[in-house]
């Protein structure tokens, strides 16, 4: 499968990825913790079709040492019993923001006030501006039919 357009070798494409990724790194440096970072934009690029984002954030959080176990069972997190509370709540939010189409009033207000029980408002901040760049970053290669596999972690930087 080739993608449909190099968007990340055009320059207009290239200049729109540099004030994309300088808005990761400001939302990554928070303290909302890295796991869960990593799960929520699993979660999102599952849910979007994203295989690109998919394979890229599944391998960046093995290298960071999440477990296997967990990684396998991040679409099924409802069922799974490897998620902490705070977490099962970060992944509530990504799902709701992430299907806002679908949801009336996109994210409940129940969603949101359990994942406010566990994340101060920097984290929060944090934990929407990652939803918001995840799910750009999913159209951007859902549109372009963006292969998946090749990743090897920290590819990127």
């Amino acid at each position: 499968m080739d993608a449909r357009l190099d968007y990340f070798g055009n320059a207009l494409g290239a200049k729109v990825l540099k004030h994309i990724n300088s808005a990761t790194k400001v939302a990554s440096d928070s303290t909302l913790p890295h796991a869960t970072q990593e799960l929520v934009k699993i979660r999102a690029s599952q849910i979007n079709g994203c295989g690109f984002c998919t394979d890229m954030h599944t391998k960046d959080a093995a290298q960071a040492g999440e477990t296997q176990q967990r990684l396998n069972l991040v679409a099924a997190w409802r069922e799974a019993t490897v998620f902490t509370d705070a977490e099962r709540a970060a992944l509530e939010v990504a799902e709701q923001a992430t299907r806002i189409a679908d949801a009336a009033g996109g994210v409940t207000d129940e969603a949101w006030a359990n994942a406010a029980k566990y994340y101060d408002e920097d984290q929060l901040v944090a934990l929407i501006s990652l939803l918001a760049i995840i799910n750009a970053y999913n159209r951007i290669n859902v549109l372009t039919q963006q292969p998946a596999g090749a990743y090897q972690p920290g590819q990127f930087g």
